[in-house]
């Protein structure tokens, strides 16, 4: 079975209560009302009397929802949130699904809404790299690799590059944001247990997108303890042309998105936009106080206009806390100018900040 509303009818002596059941795989036609003797279902209702209470509990206009004749059956408010919130349960389960059959990442990805019936995103698309749109060529073979033994010393690739090694040996970034990281590649004849093989290796920890309560839509929260200076995730999309990016982004504007993040590490030729296609940094939000920071990246592409996007801790984040970058941070590692057409997230209106930080600029862009 899959959810049901409840009702009570006197048989006998007795008040026996009923539930009307949902049954899996049958269309709702096939509903049945079933005592709760004939139920063998204890999370389903454990789930359904938490969703009644949460509903109860609510509070409007200084007093709780209290229904009339609720000994009797449930006022169709009740029924109706019960059901609905039923049904977003299940969608948000197949979008989870969903989001962990298309990850190539070891880290798993949860889905978790308990302020209100939001259901998974009806027009995004989850991809694990950089989806170039057409006419844009990204090339993903190396040149040249490294032939080091041992990368932490000797001419790796970082030292061709003019750079130095970002990690130190526990995985953490020890450059400075700006700093461009330079990782081995697929020539490299180092093995996948290299030292600055950290980024390609994707995500390692469990995430949560989850409804937010401060009206910021969907977040990411960890799962795990993240220590500082780790990797997390990368930002990716669609890869576009600054002129198409302009174009949409007088669009997103007036519907409020904030996906476009420009890859001006050394030009403006080119921006990502993860509004349709992206992975779970699509879901993270703004915040002026963030706990991540943003870095270019090269491993087999080293075209220097086509920067891998990587989002390391600035600190040590708790399991549960939520993940939030500068979306005014550039990947040179300072903040973009008030100008419109320097702001990687292309704001043209100003857009008010939500993210409670101590040091809020008060606008996101």
């Amino acid at each position: 079975m899959e959810n049901f509303v409840s009702k009570q009818q006197k048989t006998g002596f007795q008040d026996v209560e009923y539930y009307l059941v949902k049954w899996k795989g049958w269309p709702e036609s096939t509903n049945t009302w079933e005592p709760l003797s004939n139920l063998r279902c204890p999370q389903l209702l454990q789930q359904f009397s938490s969703d009644k209470n949460s509903f109860l509990s609510r509070v409007k206009k200084g007093k709780a929802i209290t229904p009339k004749n609720s000994r009797r059956s449930l006022p169709p408010a009740v029924a109706k949130y019960i059901v609905e919130k039923a049904k977003q349960r299940i969608a948000l389960q197949r979008w989870q699904d969903y989001l962990n059959r298309r990850k190539n990442h070891k880290g798993m990805i949860f889905v978790e809404n308990t302020v209100d019936l939001e259901g998974p995103p009806k027009d995004f698309y989850y991809i694990n790299e950089y989806r170039p749109a057409p006419g844009i060529t990204i090339n993903n073979e190396a040149t040249f690799g490294c032939s080091c033994t041992d990368c932490s010393n000797g001419k790796c690739c970082p030292i061709e590059a003019g750079v130095v090694l970002a990690y130190n040996k526990n995985q953490q970034i020890k450059i400075k944001p700006g700093t461009p990281i330079y990782e081995c590649n697929s020539r490299c004849q180092c093995g996948p247990d290299c030292l600055n093989r950290i980024v390609q290796k994707g995500t390692q920890y469990s995430l949560c997108i989850f409804r937010t309560s401060n009206g910021c839509g969907w977040g990411v929260k960890t799962l795990v303890k993240i220590k500082r200076m780790s990797f997390v995730m990368e930002y990716v999309g669609e890869v576009i042309t600054s002129e198409e990016a302009e174009k949409r982004g007088q669009l997103y504007d007036n519907q409020g998105m904030t996906y476009l993040f420009d890859l001006d590490y050394e030009s403006d030729e080119f921006t990502v936009d993860a509004t349709r296609y992206g992975n779970v940094s699509h879901f993270v939000n703004h915040s002026c106080d963030p706990n991540l920071q943003v870095f270019s990246v090269f491993i087999d592409n080293l075209d220097t206009r086509l920067p891998r996007i990587a989002l390391f801790s600035t600190r040590t984040i708790k399991a549960g806390e939520e993940l939030t970058f500068d979306y005014q941070m550039k990947g040179s590692g300072e903040l973009s100018s008030d100008s419109m057409d320097h702001s990687p997230t292309k704001k043209r209106v100003r857009t008010e900040c939500k993210c409670g930080a101590e040091t809020c600029r008060g606008y996101l862009n």
